[in-house]
């Protein structure tokens, strides 16, 4: 019964609208066993929408967790080249609160709201031709969104790539990997594992870390692609600074990372100086208009902090202006914001800002 109610709820992708993530929530529709102590959760839209996103992008999910809800930021390793069903692979750290609650609570049938896509690494971003991809851990998951993405609409691309792991068993999408290498003929796969097997598995690939001499092992003509590389943010690090130490170009370098970037100043002209500290000295009126709630945001607070104060939700995750979670309307008033790439030119133009970056020059009304 169940298939035939499917059959009969099929529409062509002409047919639906793409997903809104400010309307609607997401459905678990099936959970995948990747490594010890990693799933992929897929979903699909709870009202028969499409979704349209870049490879490697992020989303942000509302998890409803004891004590109140918590935002977390996952990257999507699916892609948008199956554009019914959108899927997050995570790792559950010892520490983890959100990732752990997914793994104890959802199950197909299980709904959460969701909030994004939003980033931009992505290799939509930055067209090469040829590529090399370069990750560790959980940090896959953005290149196996943009692999995929290739495999269905450009198998023929030039990838180099290449994963770390601590152990074979740890390697994760291992096997589709593998199965890729046979159906990409510009695909070349590199593993590098710390440690042999705890259940005492052959290996016969590369050991240790990846430094300086192992790097040009992996791929000779790395100084040639556009490299893409995420992981934690030690591995990071160390890779960066063997392309530096190698003269790469490093405008063709990109990582994923959702830390905070460091805050460079920012020149002002004296009239905006003047505007910010009468702002810094007085604090400013804010209306929220959906809430019905006047408040005032004090002295260097953002409009996020306002909010909180006064009781009013505005959802939000990584509070530095990278994941865009946070966007609202501004309906009237000026504001000084400082993101980091988590709102686009032509969002801030229709009159959105980001709360957690924004702080109001004059009164202002916010449609929240």
């Amino acid at each position: 019964m169940n298939a035939v109610t499917e059959t009969n709820l099929y529409r062509h992708l002409d047919e639906m609208a793409p997903w809104n993530d400010r309307l609607q929530v997401l459905e678990v529709i099936g959970i995948t066993e990747e490594a010890p102590e990693v799933k992929t959760f897929t979903f699909r839209s709870d009202a028969q929408t499409w979704f349209r996103y870049k490879p490697g992008q992020f989303i942000t999910l509302e998890l409803p967790i004891e004590g109140g809800p918590v935002m977390r930021t996952y990257t999507l390793s699916s892609s948008p080249s199956r554009p019914f069903s959108i899927a997050v692979t995570v790792k559950a750290q010892a520490d983890s609160i959100g990732t752990r609650w997914m793994f104890n609570h959802f199950k197909p049938g299980s709904t959460v709201k969701a909030f994004g896509p939003g980033g931009t690494f992505s290799h939509h971003e930055h067209p090469a031709g040829k590529y090399l991809f370069i990750s560790a851990g959980s940090g896959v998951t953005p290149m196996m969104s943009m692999l995929r993405w290739l495999n269905d609409c450009a198998p023929w691309t030039d990838v180099s790539f290449v994963n770390c792991a601590r152990r074979p068993e740890e390697i994760i999408f291992r096997k589709e990997l593998e199965l890729l290498g046979t159906r990409m003929p510009g695909l070349s796969l590199a593993f590098v594992i710390e440690e042999r097997s705890a259940s005492r598995e052959s290996w016969f690939g590369h050991m240790g870390r990846i430094d300086a001499v192992r790097l040009p092992l992996l791929s000779p003509d790395f100084q040639e692609r556009e490299v893409f590389c995420c992981g934690p943010d030690p591995f990071m690090r160390a890779v960066r600074g063997m392309l530096e130490a190698a003269g790469f170009d490093m405008g063709r370098y990109h990582q994923e990372s959702f830390g905070a970037p460091p805050v460079e100043p920012i020149q002002l002209s004296v009239g905006e100086e003047i505007l910010n500290l009468a702002s810094a000295e007085t604090g400013q009126p804010i209306r929220f208009a959906q809430s019905d709630v006047d408040a005032e945001c004090l002295a260097g607070q953002t409009i996020l902090q306002a909010a909180r104060a006064s009781g009013v939700r505005i959802p939000a995750a990584c509070e530095f202006g990278l994941c865009g979670t946070c966007r609202v309307m501004k309906i009237s008033g000026d504001v000084e914001m400082e993101h980091n790439g988590g709102i686009l030119d032509d969002q801030i133009a229709e009159g959105y800002i980001l709360a957690c970056c924004s702080k109001p020059l004059t009164a202002v009304e916010i449609e929240a």
